[in-house]
Order: structure tokens, then sequence, then C-alpha cells
């Protein structure tokens, strides 16, 4: 027996284990959902300089996520992080119309990156709770969402700040990982 086999042993459920990254333009909510999914307060949550990781535990999964500010300053680095990625989660303000085609061209650029081409995607349509958001099939229909033939994705409203339908998206991601 080899080191290698040895330390897979040792190792619990490896095959359950998963790395999500979580991406989307600053102030989509991408912190909030993270700390919603870890159980944590999110009454003092600040733009996000670097990155944030997190082990979540959901439907038997240990799931790594990821998350990474999306400024426009640090974008260009999110490419540093497809590397063995299982799923996307990519987070959507729905308040604001304005830079959803921005929302859009970043997410169509690093789906074409070969890393990421067989990772299934799940966009959250977050902010539902705003009285302006668009809901998540406007956000498929202006982002153009059924142009990914070919890959798996779903599209799931959610309101990160009371963590509606964010359950929902994690039993999607659990069903949909990347074999």
């Amino acid at each position: 027996m080899g080191l290698l086999s040895l330390l897979r042993k040792l190792r619990p459920n490896p095959e359950k284990e998963a790395r999500i990254l979580l991406l989307g333009l600053d102030n989509a909510g991408k912190t909030t959902i993270l700390k919603q999914l870890a159980s944590e307060d999110i009454t003092t949550v600040t733009p996000t300089a670097g990155f944030n990781i997190k082990s979540v535990a959901a439907d038997g999964f240990k799931l790594n996520v990821w998350d990474i500010g999306g400024q426009w300053k640090i974008r260009p680095y999110w490419k540093n992080y497809f590397a063995n990625t299982d799923v996307l989660i990519y987070v959507i303000d729905c308040t604001d119309r304005a830079r959803l085609p921005e929302a859009g061209s970043e997410l169509f650029e690093m789906l074409m990156d070969n890393r990421l081409k067989q990772v299934p995607l799940l966009v959250f349509a977050n902010k539902q709770d705003m009285p302006d958001a668009m809901t998540a099939s406007e956000v498929a229909e202006r982002m153009n969402l059924v142009q990914l033939q070919g890959r798996t994705w779903e599209i799931k409203a959610c309101t990160a700040v009371n963590g509606t339908g964010l359950k929902e998206g994690m039993d999607w991601v659990c069903q949909n990982m990347k074999k």
C-alpha cells in the first residue's frame, strides 16, 4: 500500500468533498450568502478585498466555498481560482439593472475558460426582497442564459439577507456537482 492510498483511507469521504467558486460583481451579495451558508452573523459584512473560504455541510457533502471579491481590480485574478472547481455559483444583484450587462459579460468571459468547461453553473438572482428587483426569469432572459447549451445550469431567486432561496440553490448544487 502506497502513501497516497494510506492518505486516502485516512481522509473521510473524499468523494463527498467539493470545491465551490462563488463569484459576481461587487455588492452582489456573495459574502452575505457565504456567511448565511456558514450560519454566521451578517450584520457586519464588508467588501471582500481578496477572498474568503468557508467549509459548509450540505446533503452529506463538505463544500469548500471560495468567495472571491468582485471589484473590477480583483476580477482579473478570478482565473487563478478556476482549477478543480466542482460548481460555479454566480451572484447577480437584481436591483442593479445598469450593471447587468457588465455582470453578463464577466460571466460569459469566464465560462469560455477550459477549466470551467464542464463545471455546472448556479446563478443566484439575489436581493429579491427589494421592490425594484428583477425576477430570476427576467435576469435569465436579459443575460441570455438560454445560450448556455451543453452546460448544466440553473438560476434561483434568493434573498441573502434572510436566507430565502439559498437552501434550494445548494440542493441543486449537491445534485449537479461535476462528477
